[in-house]
């Protein structure tokens, strides 16, 4: 078994209109100048290190944008030109929405159970509705046809549509896996917050994560709860206070609401579990969540140890960085840093984890995988020829009115579908 992170590439159309509520970098910098080309760019550079570190990478498109049919659908018609124009002399809100980059945190993307934890014995993926912040919930169809091509053999791979829109689903983000390895079946943790103290919502449902246990035929699940404090703070999902990889898991000590209960439950199931959990003395919330310390990476490297990926802002708060390197230099099997410039994604509050979905398959399944999914170095070289010569530069908040901003947006897609051999209407 192998784990393949598929990166979303930050489209065309990245922009700071702080969309996302109880999402503090995004409300924080919304308004501001962004930066399309130099974003996709950082993306790349973060999966040619994850290549260089010996890993098999994948890539998840960015998304039509402006979002056309989905502006048909509220009435607005004629040309994509005319659709957009009318739309945003309308409501230039609600055109944001449908502007918006957002399909490029691929973790919010589907909820993957790999085949060793399913009664079929094929790795199960569902697409999140991502219900509760408008222009994310419009991104469902077209992830749908991501991954219903990129994951085509049915004798390896189930795709479910999403679940109904009333019950909150934020894929992979709010899901863990703990295992011996990747080959051998695991414990599947589904985390889902409750509306209550905090001021920001909790946006996976309980119910949704149960009806993902049961869509996908797994039996050893466990249903948590994310602390009402971590999402006050900021953690709108739990994988910015909470990651695992194979028999480690990685979290902040006030990550979950009854953090004995679930603990024990996990220790239950997978007695060799290894628990490494930052002191809340000495790693406040907010910096966990300012610095994304725990919205990184955590992979298995060819030899077997472990590798965190993280951010750049981590080496920026000495807090932070002073117990990274204590967790390095201790016992446990993570035993190196890899630190990457991913701002533009930062800025808008999409950590390392945020930008990519794993998905753990043996040597058949991943055979059977499209291959224009998968990157090696020829192929991100030819991604960032493409980005340098049609992403936007720099998108200012007034600027997304421009209609030559939609077409230079439109005709940067098509260009990159073009590059990786995928036919007009695929995705």
């Amino acid at each position: 078994m192998r784990e393949i992170n598929f990166d979303g590439l930050v489209g065309p159309s990245h922009n700071y209109a702080g969309l996302s509520f109880g999402n503090i970098a995004s409300a924080t910098n919304a308004g501001t100048v962004s930066s399309p080309r130099a974003a996709a760019l950082q993306g790349i550079a973060k999966m040619r290190r994850l290549i260089a570190l010996g890993l098999p990478q994948g890539i998840f498109l960015p998304h039509d944008r402006p979002n056309t049919d989905w502006l048909r659908t509220l009435g607005f018609t004629g040309s994509d030109r005319d659709v957009c124009a009318a739309a945003h002399a309308a409501d230039p809100a609600l055109f944001r929405n449908a502007f918006s980059a957002s399909a490029m945190w691929a973790a919010n993307a589907a909820t993957v159970s790999p085949a060793p934890d399913t009664a079929d014995g094929r790795c199960h993926l569902t697409v999140a509705n991502l219900s509760t912040m408008l222009h994310r919930s419009i991104e469902a169809e077209q992830t749908l046809r991501h991954l219903r091509l990129a994951f085509a053999d049915e004798r390896h791979f189930v795709v479910h549509d999403p679940i109904p829109p009333g019950l909150g689903d934020e894929g992979a983000a709010n899901f863990m896996r703990l295992a011996p390895s990747h080959a051998e079946r695991g414990l599947e943790i589904f985390v889902h917050g409750e509306q209550r103290r905090s001021s920001f919502p909790a946006r996976q449902h309980r119910a949704a994560s149960a009806a993902l246990a049961r869509l996908h035929g797994v039996s050893n699940g466990l249903l948590v709860q994310q602390s009402d404090v971590a999402i006050a703070a900021g953690a709108f999902h739990n994988d910015v206070v909470a990651v695992a990889n194979e028999n480690v898991l990685f979290t902040h000590k006030q990550a979950f609401e009854d953090r004995e209960r679930t603990y024990g439950a996990i220790r239950t199931n997978l007695p060799a579990v290894l628990i490494v959990e930052a002191p809340a003395n000495q790693i406040s919330l907010d910096a966990a969540v300012r610095s994304s310390l725990f919205n990184c990476q955590l992979v298995t490297l060819p030899r077997g140890n472990m590798c965190l990926i993280v951010p750049a802002e981590c080496r920026e708060s000495p807090e932070v960085w002073t117990w990274l390197n204590e967790v390095i230099e201790g016992p446990s099997p993570i035993d190196r840093l890899e630190v990457v410039d991913i701002r533009e994604s930062m800025r808008n509050g999409g950590g390392p984890a945020c930008l990519r979905l794993r998905v753990a398959v043996d040597n058949a399944a991943f055979a059977a995988i499209d291959p224009r999914f998968l990157l090696d170095d020829a192929k991100c070289e030819a991604l960032e020829r493409i980005v340098t010569t049609y992403w936007p530069e720099r998108i200012d908040p007034t600027d997304i009115g421009d209609p030559d901003l939609w077409d230079a947006c439109w005709r940067a897609r098509r260009a990159l579908l073009d590059c990786l051999g995928f036919r007009e209407g695929e995705l």
